[in-house]
């Protein structure tokens, strides 16, 4: 295992690709179409996220955000990533590492969301099990973890699909909607993934 940051060229030509979608880094031009996504899966996402600013979807905090992202990517402690369907490249949602820490601990927490169009089809969890090989392999981390409130079975889902074992519940761990709420957590190891099925 690799205990190095990542190099520039993983930053500057991260695509990760998978048999019905592919994830690359957000750019200026994807604005409208992500902010027309988010605003038509507002009340879907709302009982998930939490609350969004007001100026969420306009294009200045656009911007604020992928400065952010930018920054995250050069310190090597995060990675955001869209979701686009391969057939038509439509802009389905998104994935993030975030909290990524190295020294003795190498890991990253993963975070995701899917615009209400494209959910229950199953690009969530293809996108979730593409992000596995990009964290352990090029990002050289141990442990990658996440965490969802107890009654959201769909992400129940993706997280076991993707290979992850629940380790326990944390008692008011974020607060999402505006409210401190229980939250699920799971992780999956670098040593776990010789007992995964066949990648996509």
């Amino acid at each position: 295992m690799s205990l190095l940051r990542p190099s520039a060229s993983i930053n500057e030509q991260l695509r990760i690709e998978g048999r019905r979608v592919y994830l690359r880094p957000p750019a200026a031009n994807d604005f409208e179409e992500w902010a027309a996504l988010r605003e038509t899966s507002r009340a879907f996402l709302t009982p998930w996220e939490p609350i969004w600013p007001a100026d969420d979807l306009s294009r200045p905090s656009y911007r604020r955000r992928l400065k952010r992202y930018a920054l995250e990517m050069r310190d090597d402690t995060g990675y955001a990533l869209f979701i686009f369907r391969l057939d038509d490249n439509a802009l389905m949602g998104g994935l993030t590492l975030i909290n990524v820490r190295r020294g003795v601990t190498q890991s990253g927490t993963l975070g995701y969301w899917m615009g209400q169009p494209f959910s229950g089809q199953g690009y969530m969890r293809e996108a979730a099990r593409c992000m596995v090989p990009f964290v352990f392999e090029q990002l050289g981390l141990h442990r990658l973890e996440a965490a969802c409130v107890p009654n959201n079975e769909p992400s129940k889902a993706v997280l076991r699909y993707a290979g992850f074992q629940e380790e326990g519940q944390a008692r008011r761990y974020l607060r999402i909607n505006g409210v401190w709420q229980d939250h699920l957590l799971f992780a999956l190891l670098e040593s776990d993934l010789a007992a995964r099925q066949p990648r996509l």
